[in-house]
């Protein structure tokens, strides 16, 4: 299960010897021309000699099989050693292996332990899982205050799960009075990101006019948009909407997409 998106650059560590600088630096450039086996090859040495960045990145390779044959177990054992000194991504990644049972027993508790961790040094995916932990009562009571506290904190980081979980909330007045407006603010600051769930959900709010006046030409072109992000639903509920729509009105929210896909693909 791929846990990151990216790796760590162990090259962007405060390194004191120039051969480990260099040695990293072989391993980032070997990563990056997709030469894996050599990536871990000038890593596992700095892992070795306690480096963190390079024990995440070792877990990481593991846990996605890249240079080797996956293996969570290896993956853990590698995360955990840079999770323990600190590394705020490896804790955040040791908390999904305990979150999901890869590589060890399934544990939210232990999970929750790892994402707060990572979540009180400011790591937006760890913010996320923690309120999202609290929000479904995993590893700890159902909590909403401190779900919405720890979304809160990741959408000021531009996480858009958090912001759309955040609209969410607002929508069904989880935590907070329900306030569709509320909702539509932060299905907005996901949408505008991209996000295929928050502008099928901002689409839908259009559509039924809940935050805002009615709009079929606003709600067949965010979930337009959401369709061609992948969402899976958005077409479908696209399809509904056309049906209420004269042509020029369905021309007119096709052209407002192109635009919006044109902005955001030059940005």
């Amino acid at each position: 299960m791929l846990t990151r998106t990216a790796l760590a650059l162990v090259l962007g560590l405060a390194v004191v010897v120039p051969a480990t600088a260099q040695d990293a630096k072989k391993g980032v450039d070997a990563y990056l021309r997709g030469d894996h086996a050599t990536a871990l090859r000038e890593w596992r040495p700095l892992a070795a000699r306690g480096n963190a960045a390079a024990q995440y990145n070792l877990g990481f390779m593991y846990n996605n099989g890249w240079g080797v044959p996956r293996n969570d177990t290896q993956a853990v054992k590698w995360y955990r050693k840079a999770a323990e000194q600190g590394y705020a991504s490896a804790q955040f990644n040791l908390g999904i292996m305990y979150r999901n049972g890869h590589g060890v027993l399934q544990d939210h508790g232990e999970a929750l332990q790892w994402f707060r961790l990572a979540a009180e040094q400011g790591d937006a995916f760890a913010q996320s899982r923690l309120g999202r932990m609290y929000l479904d009562g995993q590893g700890v009571p159902q909590d909403n205050a401190e779900a919405l506290k720890w979304f809160a904190k990741a959408a000021d980081r531009g996480d858009a799960t958090a912001l759309t979980t955040l609209g969410i909330m607002h929508g069904q007045g989880r935590g907070v009075p329900q306030d569709y407006a509320a909702a539509m603010k932060w299905y907005r600051l996901a949408a505008e990101r991209g996000y295929a769930k928050a502008q099928y959900l901002l689409g839908g709010l259009y559509l039924n006019g809940q935050g805002v006046p009615q709009d079929y030409v606003f709600a067949h072109m965010w979930l337009s948009l959401a369709a061609a992000s992948g969402d899976k639903g958005a077409g479908e509920s696209r399809n509904t909407v056309a049906a209420r729509m004269n042509p020029a009105q369905i021309a007119q929210a096709k052209k407002m997409a192109r635009r919006w896909q044109a902005k955001h693909k030059r940005n």
